[in-house]
């Protein structure tokens, strides 16, 4: 049987995947916008990457009818065409982490047992890693409902398969019953602050609503 090859997810850059250039970033930041943009402004958010070569992209798609450029005064401002033929797969490449972010949140709107909260944590929350980085989630369980409970570990492991199925990239799963949640605000781990600044709540009450509640 042939192995199967699965594609690893930019976690940082989700489009990386399907255009694994420069362009690919350019176009992400002016299809985030309806503002014009000058050369310097999308060099910096598209980062780790020179002023030089990101106005050589954007002369090039310039060229293609893909960006519109406009003077004002001694600076070039730099827009997306939303009436290219090329403009809506453009938008998709760019919203692909929204996109997993909204396949999370049904699947898990659709377990049987429903959690007490859900977030997402870490790199993919702050929109930075790599194709090595995990899918970090933290998960709060239901205290009537035991860690080896059948439908509760399905959930879990189905959740997981998604994951790697929808990006390439493992989930990192950190579950905690609800009474140990007392434990985490006595103990401190550096879970606690990677999730009171960075999680990004996809089920239940918001991170620091939860924390909060139990002192």
């Amino acid at each position: 049987m042939a192995d199967i090859v699965i594609n690893i997810m930019d976690v940082a850059q989700p489009y990386a995947a399907l255009c694994p250039t420069l362009a690919s970033g350019v176009l992400a930041v002016l299809a985030g916008t309806n503002r014009p943009l000058t050369g310097r402004e999308v060099a910096r958010l598209v980062g780790r990457h020179s002023h030089s070569g990101v106005r050589e992209v954007l002369n090039r798609l310039t060229e293609h009818g893909l960006v519109e450029r406009q003077e004002a005064g001694r600076a070039l401002l730099y827009t997306l065409n939303r009436d290219h033929l090329a403009a809506p797969a453009v938008d998709v490449l760019a919203g692909m982490r929204m996109e997993l972010l909204n396949r999370l949140r049904q699947s898990i709107a659709g377990w049987d047992v429903p959690p007490v909260h859900v977030s997402l944590f870490g790199s993919a929350a702050r929109g930075e890693g790599n194709t090595e980085s995990d899918i970090d989630l933290f998960i709060v369980r239901p205290s009537d409902i035991s860690e080896d409970d059948n439908h509760w570990c399905s959930q879990i492991d189905r959740l997981a398969a998604d994951v790697l199925r929808w990006t390439g990239n493992h989930a990192g799963i950190a579950e905690v019953a609800e009474p140990e949640i007392d434990r985490l605000e006595r103990d401190q781990p550096p879970i606690l602050a990677e999730l009171r600044s960075d999680a990004i709540t996809l089920s239940g009450p918001e991170v620091v609503e939860l924390l909060d509640a139990r002192r």
